[in-house]
């Protein structure tokens, strides 16, 4: 069990009278946000100078590889870590350019607290960047879960007449969940440290296109790391090992961690768009993720675990054929084979 994340709060400045209606301007105006978002974030990054604008700074490498190097430090985590104080400070923003900016950092937060478990070291930091972001999935979605009707070809569709008995779609909808329901929580625990990270790769993936690709990059690390390098697994580990064992072991797997459905499908859903959304100029993307996906569909063999593996199984696929030739034929264009010259 982990303690409750907290983040050391200094003592609050004395108010002015005179700057009240100023401080009441930078509180409405999205760019007075981002402009002291970028002034906080120059004094804790200073190997490198900080862009003007939040557009700018998402897409500078310079400056997100000084992050990174902050990020894999040994005690990066911790609850007085300044940059985790930031991340936090940052996503509690209305702005939702910031939101992107913190959400840019996800995959290297959650890759780096998953794997840091077995070491019991304190992640407090880490741990309430998680949680806010679960909050504010867990706000606008009022809880509620996330589901698709989909189609059943027993009952007609609009499209066709039905010769039997026409049937009442409101009682045989076949709907499948695609995020469970969210309860608020304030701490997390062994039991929820899943569930909290699978929801705030949920939120990464609703913005996966506006990602920059190293970002992407640093996802399918972390997927390949928790499922144990190449997929497999030291001899003596067998899947009904309890979750403890499993955990006692990661250090020793090379970051390998326990994978239950909430956490591998929106994971299974991000390497999805890094395998088949991505432009022909992005290969390291497509061939970084299809990696992963090798090496998940492997862990899930070991697991024997259905779910994982047909999907991982279906993405491994799908890549497969996009990439035979005899797929890439246009079937919209006229050959010239059949054309007859007089």
């Amino acid at each position: 069990m982990s303690e409750s994340p907290t983040i050391n709060d200094s003592p609050p400045a004395p108010a002015i009278a005179g700057d009240s209606q100023t401080t009441a301007a930078n509180e409405s105006d999205p760019n007075a946000k981002c402009q002291t978002a970028i002034q906080s974030l120059s004094s804790i990054v200073t190997t490198t100078s900080i862009p003007s604008t939040i557009s700018l700074l998402l897409d500078d490498s310079s400056v997100s590889a000084a992050i990174s190097s902050l990020l894999l430090r040994p005690d990066s985590g911790a609850g007085d870590n300044n940059l985790c104080r930031w991340l936090y400070d940052t996503f509690q923003s209305t702005e939702p350019s910031l939101h992107l900016l913190v959400l840019r950092f996800v995959p290297l937060i959650a890759g780096l607290y998953l794997s840091r478990v077995p070491l019991r070291q304190p992640q407090a930091g880490f741990e309430a960047v998680l949680l806010a972001l679960y909050a504010h999935e867990t706000i606008s979605r009022a809880g509620q879960a996330v589901t698709v009707n989909i189609p059943d070809l027993s009952h007609p569709s609009i499209y066709h007449e039905s010769k039997g008995p026409a049937k009442n779609n409101s009682t045989c909808l076949n709907i499948a969940v695609v995020s469970s329901t969210l309860d608020p929580h304030g701490t997390v625990r062994s039991t929820r440290r899943a569930r909290i990270v699978g929801v705030a790769l949920e939120l990464y993936y609703s913005e996966i296109s506006r990602m920059p690709r190293q970002s992407k990059l640093d996802f399918c690390g972390a997927c390949e790391k928790w499922a144990g390098g190449n997929g497999e697994t030291r001899a003596g580990v067998v899947p009904e090992e309890e979750e403890s064992v499993a955990v006692a072991r990661s250090e020793k797997d090379g970051g390998r961690i326990p994978l239950p459905w909430e956490l591998v499908q929106p994971m299974m859903r991000i390497l999805g768009h890094c395998l088949m959304g991505m432009k022909v100029e992005d290969r390291e993307v497509t061939e970084a993720a299809s990696r992963a996906c090798q090496s998940l569909y492997l862990r899930s063999l070991h697991d024997i675990n259905p779910k994982a593996i047909l999907a991982a199984g279906s993405l491994l696929r799908l890549r497969e054929m996009a990439l035979d030739p005899k797929n890439q034929i246009d079937h919209t264009e006229i050959s010239n084979d059949n054309v007859l010259s007089v």
